[in-house]
């Protein structure tokens, strides 16, 4: 394409989870902006399902719409890949050779998942047991090893963070164990979880709950194990184990492995005079305005912000940026400040769901009173949350520019 360019008062890169939720809520505030949002994809995924798609407990169509259905009608969109950002020009430059100028920036791109890190491990999946439900096309291929799996050794692996929902590596393995423990074949099979952390869960509140499934389970944790190599056809995987100050390797047979990638901000993000040391956006964690340039805000997987990287993350910032990016189109400091809130529903058997919801510093932030639901403990209310109201917020609700229970917090506001 011969090289175009086009001005608007808010660009967004990145038309996922974040991206459409923002753009949502700035023309809810305001209809008469301009608005582009650079997004290659023709389709849309609700990334949460996958684990449910896993567990057996949704279809893959369910998760999967198509990307111009949910792109606000009011927004440009811009079909073409992000490649570089020139700040000082206030211009996003795209793949195909478009100039996109902006007076406001907003960078939501997601994060990468780097399969290749891991050695065998993109020839692997797919087949001989190697899986992972943070791929679409795999997340049914996890459904069916746990159905057909009636002896023999199941490992589930975490990376080293960040990752996109921490909680998603031992979720997939409770829901695994549920469906043996019910089948009453569990006791034939050698579970092991291999973290490469050195703790169950990163908020504390949670670990007793979670232990209770662990041993109830049997479930061998292995923790500072991180997964360097696989071998499909072997059905072997390799390792890396803190020994002391010493790492050992250590070869694990396996006859299914959910595997999830290590994970780190996309390479244009990285290479890029708007990412931060860790190689995400740079950003201020509580307006989400990035340290230099400030028009300029970030939100979602792909900023520097110390939050949880979920979805639930990414629902509550949307407003914050929204409102935030509305000021600085006016010359004005932020006005609305992001508490840290993540939330993980750790689905630690079928119809039980431990539902953590936490901020900066570990904090507790419930959104329901504990007599309606104690989020340090296994409910069915919270189960229902995730299986049933959760899928129509998100498509209905988040994605349309409805705020339920997320209006941004006014800084100075009590």
């Amino acid at each position: 394409m011969a090289s175009e360019q086009s001005k608007y008062d808010i660009v967004i890169v990145g038309g996922g989870s974040a991206g459409i939720a923002t753009a949502a809520s700035i023309f809810k505030r305001d209809q008469n902006v301009t608005l582009a949002i650079i997004e290659p994809s023709d389709v849309h995924y609700y990334q949460p399902g996958w684990t449910m798609v896993g567990g057996g407990v949704f279809s893959l169509d369910f998760t999967r719409r198509e990307e111009k259905r949910l792109i606000p009608s009011r927004a440009k969109w811009v079909k073409a890949v992000a490649e570089k950002f020139d700040p000082e020009g206030k211009l996003v430059l795209t793949a195909d050779g478009q100039k996109i100028g902006y007076d406001v920036l907003i960078v939501c791109p997601g994060i990468k998942l780097n399969w290749d890190a891991i050695e065998g491990l993109p020839e692997a999946l797919g087949k001989n047991g190697v899986t992972s439900n943070y791929r679409y096309d795999l997340a049914p291929y996890t459904n069916r090893l746990v159905r057909d799996l009636a002896k023999g050794r199941a490992l589930f692996t975490q990376p080293p963070m960040p990752i996109k929902c921490a909680g998603a590596p031992q979720k997939a393995m409770y829901l695994s164990c549920s469906r043996w423990e019910k089948a009453g074949i569990l006791h034939n099979i050698d579970v092991q979880f291999h973290n490469a952390g050195a703790v169950l869960f990163g908020v504390k509140d949670y670990v007793p709950a979670l232990m209770e499934y662990v041993e109830r389970y049997n479930a061998h944790l292995n923790f500072e194990s991180t997964l360097v190599a696989v071998d499909g056809e072997a059905k072997i995987a390799t390792f890396e184990q803190k020994d002391g100050d010493e790492t050992k390797r250590v070869q694990e047979a396996f006859d299914m492995i959910h595997v999830v990638p290590p994970q780190g901000a996309p390479d244009f993000i990285q290479s890029s005079p708007l990412a931060a040391e860790n190689g995400f956006v740079d950003v201020d964690q509580t307006t989400l305005r990035h340290m230099t340039y400030p028009n300029i805000f970030s939100l979602g997987d792909a900023c520097s912000a110390p939050n949880a990287k979920t979805m639930a993350a990414a629902r509550k910032q949307a407003p914050v940026v929204a409102v935030n990016a509305l000021a600085a189109l006016e010359g004005k400091p932020p006005v609305a400040d992001y508490d840290g809130y993540g939330s993980c529903p750790l689905t630690v058997e079928s119809g039980k769901i431990i539902l953590a919801e936490f901020g900066y510093g570990g904090k507790l932030l419930p959104s329901f009173p504990n007599w309606l639901i104690d989020g340090t403990r296994p409910s069915r209310l919270a189960w229902l949350l995730k299986d049933t109201i959760l899928p129509p917020v998100y498509w209905h609700g988040m994605l349309k520019g409805r705020e339920w229970m997320v209006r941004p917090h006014h800084i100075g506001a009590d």
